[in-house]
């Protein structure tokens, strides 16, 4: 007789779609995708409101180098499905993909939605089951040559029982969209890396008046400076969003590691904006020292370049007063715009979070991420103890890696018997 591999994918996130789009492609996988969510996707859904950025086209190296610590454990899945496969497999639904202007890549349409339908589709033409509105609650038994798998549902709890086990339950990010990381209740404590925030935003103590006139304003065209613990110098130029609490952004997410593990490590970090980047501090007191005569001090500071924003966050810093008398002399002035202090406390809640780190750790899976103390149970995708900037990287290694984890469960099951 045949034999059919029963497998349960435990997330209905793009880890665990793309594990069971591979495995169903063979006959002998009988799968059954779970998940606590009404429907499948939900945070793939959400990330791409604002365009869905599937990867990018920097050199590979260079790519690899993105996820910081953890590029070595990565870099293999990458090999084998990395950004151009990202692109293709894509193309493989008959959606075109094109390069924005910062070498991240977007479908045509710049949604996520009609890949999600296109998907979907896909698998349940081949034969994947969904189960939802299925709350994973652990494992009933020891581990033995089959998994006893226990799950919270609608018609109350139910043990089900898979020769395989993936499970791809997300980080601990945007927690109403199904990835809150209750999950690591039911893993030993030592192989477990507490969460924290990636790509998150930081509080800043804004004045009520800067709030109420700046908050949810962009501050295009600035550069952020950062000494990180090692006191090594990191620099970014691009835009950012201020807040009501403080800051958030592409440019505060580019360097929201360095800026975490400093408020983590030391309890304060050093940070600066540089708010006219393309001047040097020279031709910024240039500008400065032109003839006032008898403009207001806000027009006089707008025909410098200063917009309402950077004139705000001057007086933040500068009383109305103290920014004339500064006029005398532009010299503080210019040195204030070009090393703007920002007095970042801390990071905002983890539920905000784009991402997070943490996780399993490593040391706990094998390379294909089998559970050393559960055989037959493999963790891939944002539960694993690694965090990438935004531009892609988080969405091309969960693919990758979920590849791979299917290509290593085809190669290592016994072919049919009859």
């Amino acid at each position: 007789m045949n034999i059919l591999y029963k497998v349960a994918v435990i997330g209905a996130g793009p880890g665990g779609l793309m594990v069971a789009e591979q495995l169903a492609a063979d006959p002998r996988f009988k799968i059954r995708v779970f998940d606590a969510m009404p429907s499948a996707g939900r945070k793939f859904l959400q990330a791409g409101r604002g365009g869905l950025n599937i990867t990018h086209i920097m050199a590979f190296d260079q790519f690899v180098a993105g996820y910081g610590a953890q590029a070595p454990q990565i870099k293999p899945w990458l090999q084998q499905f990395g950004p151009q496969q990202v692109r293709d497999w894509v193309q493989g639904f008959g959606i075109d993909t094109f390069v924005g202007s910062s070498g991240r890549v977007y479908p045509e349409n710049m949604k996520a939605a009609p890949l999600l339908r296109a998907w979907l589709g896909r698998l349940r033409r081949r034969g994947v089951d969904f189960a939802m509105r299925h709350q994973w609650l652990g494992w009933e038994a020891t581990p033995s040559s089959q998994q006893l798998l226990k799950f919270k549902t609608p018609d109350g709890e139910q043990i089900i029982p898979a020769d395989m086990v993936i499970l791809a339950l997300g980080g601990a990010s945007w927690p109403h969209l199904g990835s809150n990381g209750a999950w690591i209740d039911f893993f030993k404590q030592d192989t477990i890396a507490p969460f924290l925030p990636a790509n998150c935003g930081f509080e800043q103590a804004w004045s009520e008046v800067f709030r109420q006139n700046f908050a949810g304003q962009p501050l295009k065209n600035v550069c952020l400076n950062v000494i990180d613990v090692h006191q090594q110098a990191w620099s970014q130029v691009g835009e950012c969003l201020i807040t009501e609490a403080g800051l958030e952004g592409s440019l505060i997410y580019s360097l929201s590691r360095v800026i975490r593990d400093a408020l983590i490590q030391q309890g304060y970090v050093s940070v600066e904006l540089d708010l006219f980047p393309a001047l040097t501090e020279s031709q910024l007191i240039a500008r400065l020292n032109k003839p006032r005569g008898k403009l207001s001090l806000s027009n006089f500071l707008k025909r410098a370049g200063l917009d309402a924003l950077r004139l705000g966050l001057l007086r933040e810093k500068r009383s109305s007063a103290e920014l004339n008398s500064a006029l005398d002399d532009p010299t503080e002035l210019a040195g204030l715009l070009k090393h703007y202090p920002l007095d970042l406390i801390k990071t905002r809640p983890i539920a905000e979070a784009i991402s997070s780190a943490g996780g399993v750790k490593f040391d706990a899976i094998d390379a294909f991420g089998q559970l050393i103390s559960r055989p037959g149970c493999y963790c891939i995708g944002e539960m694993l103890d690694w965090e990438a900037p935004t531009g892609g990287y988080l969405l091309t290694a969960v693919l990758s890696q979920a590849y791979c984890v299917a290509q290593q469960l085809i190669t290592i099951t016994p072919p049919q018997a009859d």
